[in-house]
């Protein structure tokens, strides 16, 4: 007599909405530690006012990012296992000296520039910038090494969480300086040139992350099943309203529509351009790590 069985095998995620949050903070700490430096390490004086402002935003998010990542985990006690035991060809394991190394440079960074160092400022905010872009890339790359997620498994990956990274940061920095400017300055003016100035270079960048969407989004509608599913979830699916008409709609196309449109080039307009970007740019790591891991393993 043949028996048949069946096993019924459910996958835990691997990722979830902490890990989510982690990437996006990290996100937001290498978008404001990059602008603080256009100034101080590139010369750039109307940006001149980001610079304080950026490496404390970048220096602080950066340090609260990590408490997600140890809640994740379940044991943070074991969290010292990953600098003993090490595996080199991980991604993680390098994320895991990424974490210790960038924030302690912001801190120096931070120091010599509030010291009016400015010769320190600039070597350590010239060594900030590629410890910035790792600390956030390497998150794209522990994604894209997942080889049976085909929404994650596309070269494309950390270069999408870079780019909107800079956008995220762009508009966290808008809405800092606002704030600072409004309450905390002595004059309580706020500087329109700079904001004008930022709003015009988010609308670039919001066009080069639209650009790396849409590439990601053909190669998958053309690829095999598993990719066409993955497509299809984002698109029509169960993750279709976030990622169509809360990523995308409120959180890239209206805030560039209103960067470019003149009329609408206005300090109310351009706070809430930004409000929906940082929106926006939540739900697409929201889902890129959760909506990656909905469809079913085989």
């Amino acid at each position: 007599m043949d028996v048949q069985v069946l096993y019924n095998i459910i996958h835990q995620d691997a990722f979830g909405l902490n890990i989510a949050i982690y990437f996006y903070l990290t996100g937001l700490s290498a978008g404001s530690f990059i602008l603080s430096t256009l100034a101080y390490g590139f010369g750039l004086e109307k940006f001149k006012p980001l610079g304080k402002v950026g490496v404390v935003v970048a220096t602080i998010v950066l340090i609260i990012a990590p408490f997600f990542l140890l809640i994740h985990i379940g044991m943070p006690s074991r969290a010292w296992h990953l600098f003993v035991y090490l595996n080199m060809a991980s991604p993680i394991t390098w994320g895991s000296f990424l974490l210790i190394l960038y924030p302690i440079n912001c801190i120096i960074y931070g120091y010599f520039m509030f010291k009016e160092h400015m010769k320190l400022t600039r070597i350590f905010g010239f060594i900030g910038i590629p410890l910035a872009i790792s600390v956030h890339g390497y998150t794209g790359f522990i994604l894209a090494f997942g080889k049976a997620r085909a929404l994650w498994n596309t070269a494309l990956m950390p270069i999408l969480f870079l780019v909107s990274a800079v956008v995220s940061g762009i508009a966290l920095m808008i809405l800092v300086v606002i704030i600072k400017d409004r309450f905390f300055s002595k004059e309580k003016k706020i500087d329109k040139e700079l904001i004008l100035s930022l709003g015009k270079l988010m609308a670039w960048m919001i066009v080069f992350d639209l650009f790396l969407v849409a590439s990601d989004l053909i190669v998958l509608s053309i690829s095999h099943s598993d990719a066409q599913a993955a497509a299809h979830l984002i698109l029509a699916g169960k993750f279709s309203p976030l990622f169509l008409i809360v990523e995308n709609l409120l959180g890239k196309i209206i805030p560039f529509i209103i960067l470019i449109v003149p009329r609408f080039r206005t300090l109310p307009w351009i706070i809430v351009a930004s409000i929906l970007v940082v929106v926006g740019i939540f739900f697409m790591r929201y889902v890129v790590v959760v909506g990656g891991e909905f469809a079913p393993l085989l």
